[in-house]
């Protein structure tokens, strides 16, 4: 399986100028690049130093409306052209527009009947520009978007920024995305790409269900405020495993739209280890079981992301399927 990296971040957050970098990396020698623009001229074609066989631009248009079916053809183009022996890769990156919804892509890459055959999700980085970040975060759904769907998040023009506004930005970011790693842009490229993976967490960050943070902002299309809420939901007791999977399912299906993510360590009955779920709106990775519990007590913890939906909903649906009360899902 080929994984899948998906570098976005609002418009002028530097997301060409790291894949520049990202690319003169050894490890990402054979990295196959799709570029999504937004305009009629592909600028970042001339920006990008590397452009060579594996690197496709593809068609002018926002990527929250127009690039499913881009996508797909885009990486069914390069598996086919591979196993012709016409290119070699070994993982693929898309930069997205900065206006990007990145959730349409990250599904695209889960629900293609062929695609998920041959192509893994790779993870999420965003970039966040600590001069305009508070502002973009204030106002632009799009921005809040993309850092909730991060995996990793690469603070850019840290050197222009004063350190108490980018410590106050890191904290910004916790609130809307507690589960992605934060990093800066100069850091090794290691750190930012070395062990990106959209899959299981070793530890969880220390959030109690009464510390879930509201954010609300104004949506560019839309005049009603959008409110983005991050909470933990931690139960004591081991869970069954059937019966979560059906609630996660029902949960997805009915409000997958408003889950930007789901991450989480459970304790299942009959299991000496626990399994690492995680999910990203209507989708869920298979779920892996850990070799080991990470430090801390051993309890089921989960992790979501949600917009303009009460988390009370989901811990009293949560209490009902798991036969627990209620305040046994809020403990």
């Amino acid at each position: 399986m080929t994984p899948v990296t998906l570098l976005t971040g609002f418009l002028g957050s530097g997301k060409t100028t790291l894949l520049q970098r990202l690319l003169t990396d050894p490890d990402m020698a054979r990295a196959a690049v799709l570029i999504n623009e937004f305009g009629q001229v592909g600028l970042d074609h001339d920006l990008l130093d590397r452009i060579d066989d594996n690197v496709v631009l593809m068609k002018s248009g926002c990527i929250c409306c127009t690039v499913r079916g881009e996508v797909a053809d885009a990486l069914m183009n390069l598996h086919a052209m591979r196993d012709r022996g016409e290119v070699d890769f070994d993982r693929v990156v898309i930069e997205t527009t900065g206006l990007a919804d990145p959730y349409p892509v990250l599904q695209t890459l889960r629900a293609h009947p062929v695609l998920r055959s041959h192509f893994s999700a790779g993870g999420v980085l965003t970039t966040v520009d600590c001069i305009n970040a508070d502002n973009q975060i204030a106002h632009r759904a799009e921005a809040v978007r993309q850092i909730a769907a991060a995996d990793r998040i690469i603070l850019t023009k840290t050197d222009l920024a004063i350190a108490a506004d980018v410590n106050a930005l890191r904290t910004a970011l916790g609130q809307v995305n507690p589960t992605a790693k934060v990093v800066v842009s100069h850091a090794p490229t290691v750190q930012i790409v070395g062990d990106l993976k959209a899959g299981a967490p070793t530890e969880l960050p220390e959030i109690t269900p009464q510390d879930g943070h509201h954010h609300h902002h104004h949506a560019h299309s839309v005049n009603e405020d959008l409110g983005v809420v991050t909470f933990s939901l931690t139960v004591d007791q081991a869970v069954d495993w059937t019966k979560f999977g059906i609630w996660l399912t029902l949960l997805l299906h009915r409000y997958g739209d408003r889950i930007f993510r789901v991450k989480g360590i459970l304790a299942i009955a009959g299991e000496t280890n626990p399994v690492a779920i995680h999910g990203v709106q209507y989708l869920v990775h298979a779920p892996v079981h850990m070799t080991h519990w990470p430090k801390g007590p051993r309890q089921s913890r989960l992790v979501f992301i949600l917009e303009d939906l009460d988390p009370d909903l989901i811990r009293k649906s949560f209490a009902a399927f798991m036969g627990l009360s209620y305040e046994q899902a809020v403990a």
